[in-house]
């Protein structure tokens, strides 16, 4: 079994060139509806995906907080950075040995990155 964050974006197609930029995510999947708006996209993050699309009546917008474990959060966090991204916890060196940050999207989701693997 897998989890799969799922996010609703007012825009998801600018949620879709940010997290391409800012986060390094890769793009996989992108269905268009008839006006060309995305209804549903997926990203890839190395083996892992998240899913988006915009708030409708079966899935409204919803806060989230999606953590990604990383190998460099020092090079994430520059990058998220130098594209504008809200840094909301700055990179620091926890007590339990993750290197870690937080940024928040420009529609509100706050991402975590770090090096601590949850298992």
């Amino acid at each position: 079994m897998k989890l799969y964050p799922t996010l609703r974006y007012d825009d998801p197609r600018a949620a879709h060139d940010w997290l391409e930029r800012a986060l390094d995510f890769e793009s996989v999947a992108v269905h268009e509806g008839e006006d060309g708006k995305i209804q549903h996209a997926e990203m890839r993050w190395g083996e892992d995906l998240i899913m988006f699309g915009a708030p409708n009546e079966d899935f409204p917008k919803s806060p989230v907080t999606v953590y990604v474990t990383c190998d460099d959060p020092d090079a994430a966090y520059a990058k998220a950075k130098a594209a504008g991204g809200e840094i909301t916890r700055e990179l620091v060196d926890q007590d339990y040995g993750s290197r870690e940050f937080a940024v928040r999207d420009p529609e509100g989701h706050i991402w975590s990155f770090g090096t601590y693997e949850p298992r």
